[in-house]
């Protein structure tokens, strides 16, 4: 379904819920930056830069679940 306005804290609260205001605005803010520019963003898109901003993981897992959410998703697109 696509995103016509932009309401990820909407969508998803739970991943917001343990983040403080400095770290919510800041996953808002990443993610909003790429909505504007075309790219939908996902569950799993968001829980990983909100795991990342609470630190609950390193940017090497934060990197490394993302290129899995990019490979799940072009494997997804090409079925």
């Amino acid at each position: 379904m696509q995103m016509h306005t932009f309401d990820v804290e909407d969508r998803w609260p739970e991943l917001f819920v343990q983040l403080d205001d400095v770290q919510r605005n800041a996953v808002r803010q990443s993610l909003a930056a790429g909505w504007h520019e075309g790219c939908e963003p996902t569950r799993n898109v968001a829980e990983n830069l909100a795991e990342l901003a609470r630190g609950a993981i390193d940017f090497d897992e934060y990197r490394r679940r993302a290129h899995a959410i990019i490979e799940r998703d072009r494997g997804e697109e090409r079925a």
